[in-house]
């Protein structure tokens, strides 16, 4: 049995073209649609750029918008050949209900790390405590938020969490207030101390003494005068200016025959 070209393409020719230009078709549609697809994910790239969210955030996202649109793409060129699709689209349907169920507290705690990037309460570099835990911000990673304690200690606490309770940023203003407590004798001048503690710090190079400083008596105690003192200085200088004017004073009030009490007890020994 001989093939005959002519007599398959004048039987065929109608049907072939007609395949033949959706085939032509579903190529330039998947083309100029992968294209569109691309350079919409390099602008919304850029955009989370300019807002300064986490590089692995942004990634995830254009990823996943990319990914998105390519298989919807794809599901779109498919019905121009017939193909039914509702199939398709239940198995899809189904396998993100089973993975949002599965990885529901991890969603929940990708969703508040974007508002953490989003609204920005603190950042990395900053002083802070979150969920009961104080230290300097690391990272802020997809999940989780990562902080460096006093003692070099990691803490890793999930992004929920964070979003959840209170978050404290000490250092977000950048200069801080340094509140400290010094005690006198009940026989000692008080403004003799206030006057001593006045030149400590004021001979202080951290202290910033543009904010001014408060120094006042705070409370009367059992064996002591409790003077209360706050200056200002600067986040990085929060520690130096704390333990310069602590020693400084305590040297201070030695030189000026200032007491600072310590708890005594009287002991009556009788017959």
């Amino acid at each position: 049995m001989n093939f005959d070209l002519n007599e398959f393409w004048t039987n065929y020719e109608p049907v072939l073209l007609a395949v033949g230009f959706k085939v032509l078709s579903g190529i330039f549609i998947l083309v100029v649609g992968f294209w569109l697809i691309n350079w919409l994910t390099r602008k919304v790239k850029k955009i989370l750029e300019l807002r300064q969210v986490d590089v692995s955030v942004a990634g995830f996202l254009t990823s996943f918008i990319g990914i998105s649109l390519k298989v919807l793409l794809i599901l779109s060129i498919a019905g121009m050949f017939g193909i039914q699709t509702t199939s398709f689209i239940a198995i899809l349907s189904a396998l993100s209900l089973a993975v949002g169920l599965a990885l529901q507290g991890n969603l929940g705690h990708f969703a508040s790390g974007i508002l953490l990037l989003t609204f920005r309460p603190f950042k990395v570099g900053d002083f802070v405590t979150a969920d009961g835990y104080t230290g300097t911000v690391k990272d802020i990673q997809v999940f989780n938020t990562i902080l460096t304690t006093l003692d070099n200690r990691l803490i890793l606490i999930p992004n929920g969490k964070v979003m959840g309770n209170a978050i404290e940023n000490m250092t977000a203003q950048g200069i801080r207030r340094v509140d400290m407590t010094f005690g006198i004798g009940y026989g000692d001048d008080i403004d003799k101390a206030r006057a001593v503690i006045s030149q400590v710090i004021e001979a202080t190079e951290v202290v910033d003494l543009t904010k001014g400083y408060d120094i006042f008596v705070k409370t009367l105690n059992d064996s002591s005068v409790d003077f209360a003192v706050r200056v200002w200085t600067e986040n990085a200088n929060y520690w130096p200016a704390f333990f310069s004017i602590t020693e400084n004073v305590k040297k201070s009030f030695d030189q000026a025959g200032i007491g600072i009490p310590f708890p005594q007890m009287d002991v009556h020994i009788k017959q």
